[in-house]
């Protein structure tokens, strides 16, 4: 695998699965970080074109990320769902976000007996509470970890006392609302219809740039990334003279479970969980979990094109719809009880092309560590 640097030329835009036309108060929104298949296929570009059906149908390349890096070389990744901030008596979280005296990991609690049996998760699985007791606010940290406190979080190693401010770190990006106004032909006067929409687009702080490997080998250029006119410089990550760098991506390529104790694991990439043909829920089914923290679902779906061979070397571009699906945020958390299967991931079981692909690009991966 090969990791590159995407660093951001422009804003940048990546709708979000609400459909969008133009006219009067239509909204766009966006969708940030990006999901992995949209960054895959602005890598994918750079690669020889395919000339046909055949050849764009191979599932050869394999891709993972796209993760966060800062102008110091510093890996950010989501902040796991369980954790909480304790600000003392009186403090504000939401003026001061860093005055808090500590950090817990919430614990699941038997939701039997008592007040805790009406917020079971999903009918069975223990509610994660709180277990200390506490007269200040609660808050979670800020979305962005340091991928070396993650990794001593998952191994053990953080307790409630040794978090650093340091270790976490705000949205290293800004919205930038964009309006867009269609005048009418030889007129000083705005079309009546499809002639004004806003689009929120993305800014990133200077020094931030997105990280992400694929199994292929790409030299120095600048991609389509998003939508039309934003662009971003595609160059290979330089680790020989960083090895703690080099030791962090190592660990995301690796999806083993550490031991067969490990109980607990942590969502690093979107994952996609089916409750039936067509609804979807936080974990798979299939497994017995003793305690889940998430968030709400990233929504993603939209409009394609569809390319269909003709004959006489001929291709035919239509207009396709992609099905909507509700993908598991990454940072989700979840503690597992019973046996599992050797390397569990947050995808359905069955299915077809489709599910290949989201393998191939490493969606529901999880990192395994102990609770």
């Amino acid at each position: 695998m090969h990791w590159y640097k995407i660093t951001p030329l422009d804003i940048l835009l990546f709708r979000d699965c609400k459909p969008f036309s133009p006219g009067d108060g239509s909204w766009a929104k966006s969708l940030f970080p990006p999901m992995p298949i949209t960054v895959f296929q602005a890598l994918r570009s750079l690669s020889t074109p395919t000339t046909n059906q055949a050849e764009r149908s191979k599932r050869d390349l394999t891709f993972l990320g796209p993760f966060l890096l800062d102008s110091n070389h510093t890996l950010w990744l989501p902040t796991p769902k369980d954790l909480v901030c304790l600000y003392p008596p009186g403090e504000d979280r939401k003026t001061s976000s860093d005055n808090w005296s500590e950090i817990q990991r919430l614990q699941p609690i038997d939701h039997e007996h008592g007040e805790w049996k009406h917020l079971v998760f999903g009918g069975e699985i223990d509610p994660l509470v709180l277990n200390k007791k506490w007269s200040g606010n609660v808050s979670p940290p800020k979305p962005w970890i340091k991928a070396e406190a993650l990794f001593d979080y998952l191994q053990g190693k953080k307790n409630n006392s040794n978090w650093q401010k340091t270790d976490f770190h705000s949205n290293p990006w800004k919205t930038q609302v964009l309006p867009h106004i269609q005048m009418q032909t030889d007129k000083r006067q705005v079309k009546d219809a499809d002639g004004y929409f806003t689009e929120v687009a993305i800014r990133m702080e200077d020094g931030w740039c997105f990280v992400a490997a694929l199994n292929l080998e790409v030299s120095e250029s600048v991609i389509r990334l998003g939508g039309e006119g934003h662009r971003a410089l595609v160059s290979s990550l330089k680790l020989e003279a960083d090895d703690i760098l080099k030791a962090q991506l190592d660990l995301l390529l690796k999806s083993d479970r550490s031991s067969t104790v490990s109980n607990f694991a942590y969502l690093l990439t979107p994952g996609l969980a089916l409750f039936d043909e067509t609804r979807y829920s936080a974990y798979p089914q299939a497994w017995k979990l003793k305690g889940c923290a998430t968030d709400k679902a990233l929504l993603w779906g939209g409009v394609s094109t569809l390319r269909q061979d003709l004959e006489g070397n001929k291709t035919k571009e239509e207009f396709a719809l992609l099905p909507q699906r509700a993908f598991v945020p990454p940072g989700t958390v979840y503690i597992f009880k019973g046996e599992l299967s050797a390397n569990p991931q947050v995808l359905p079981e069955d299915g077809g092309r489709w599910l290949e692909t989201f393998q191939k690009l490493n969606y529901g991966k999880l990192l395994w560590g102990k609770n």
